[in-house]
C-alpha cells in the first residue's frame, strides 16, 4: 500500500495529533512511497535500521524515534549522521509513536500490561501533560505480589529489574504506566493502588514508595 495512506491510518488510529508529547510522533523520516513489509523496534538505533533493511522492510515503526522537542540533534554528524545515512540509503521510512502507543486502549503498552497481569475493571489512569497515558485495574482475587511479578516474568521473558515490596501483603489494585514514569508514583499513591508497575525506576522512587 502507499506509505502516505498507512501513515494517515496510523495517525488516526493512535490519535497522534491529540496527545501532547516531547516526541515528534508520526512519520519522522520519509522512505519508500510503497510499503509491502513493516518492521518494528523499541528504539530508532543503528542496529534496528540495519536489520530492518536486511529484511527488506520499507517502513520501521518505533516507540522511541529520532526527533524530540528537547534533545533532537541539530547537526548531521557522528552517530546521527550514520543513522540518517542508513535510512536514506536503504530507502527506509521511520515512524515514531511514543505516548500515543503508551496510551492506546487496545494495542498500547499499558493496556497490554493490564492484560498480562490479568487485571479486571480496567480504567484510564495517570495524567502526563494534558493526556491520560496509563491504565489501572483489579486482580480477580487478592494475591501476594510475587504472583504478579511471576506473571510479568512469563510475559516478558525476564524478571522485573526492581521490586520494592513496601505495599500491602496482598495486592488488589494495580496502576500501570510504562516507560520512565517513576515520577508519577505519587499519582498511584493518591489513587490508592496497592501496586504500581512502570518501565524504569529512579533512586528517589525507593524513598517515595
Amino acid at each position: 500500500m502507499k506509505c502516505a495512506e498507512l501513515v494517515k491510518y496510523l495517525n488516526t488510529f493512535l490519535r497522534v495529533d491529540e496527545i501532547e508529547d516531547d516526541s515528534k510522533n508520526g512519520l519522522q523520516v520519509e522512505g519508500a512511497a510503497e510499503v509491502a513489509r513493516i518492521a518494528f523496534a523499541v528504539d530508532a538505533c543503528q542496529a534496528a535500521f540495519e536489520q530492518a533493511i536486511s529484511r527488506r522492510a520499507q517502513l520501521l515503526i518505533v516507540h522511541h524515534g529520532i526527533f524530540w522537542s528537547h534533545s533532537s540533534p541539530l547537526t548531521l554528524t557522528g552517530p546521527h549522521y550514520r543513522r540518517m545515512k542508513t535510512l536514506m540509503q536503504g530507502n527506509l521510512g521511520l515512524y515514531g509513536a511514543h505516548l500515543p502507543l503508551d496510551a492506546h486502549p487496545t494495542v498500547g503498552n499499558n493496556a497490554e500490561l493490564c492484560r498480562v497481569l490479568g487485571l479486571k475493571k480496567r480504567r484510564p489512569f495517570g495524567k502526563y501533560h494534558k493526556s491520560v497515558i496509563g491504565f489501572a485495574g483489579e486482580v480477580s482475587r487478592a494475591m501476594p505480589i510475587k504472583f504478579l511479578v511471576e506473571r510479568l516474568r512469563r510475559a516478558t521473558g525476564l524478571p522485573p529489574t526492581r521490586v520494592l515490596e513496601f505495599g500491602p501483603k496482598r495486592i488488589c489494585t494495580v496502576g500501570c504506566i510504562s516507560g520512565g514514569a517513576a515520577e508519577m508514583l505519587d499519582q498511584a499513591h493518591t489513587a490508592g493502588f496497592d501496586l504500581y508497575v512502570t518501565g524504569e525506576t529512579q533512586h528517589r522512587a525507593f524513598h517515595d514508595a
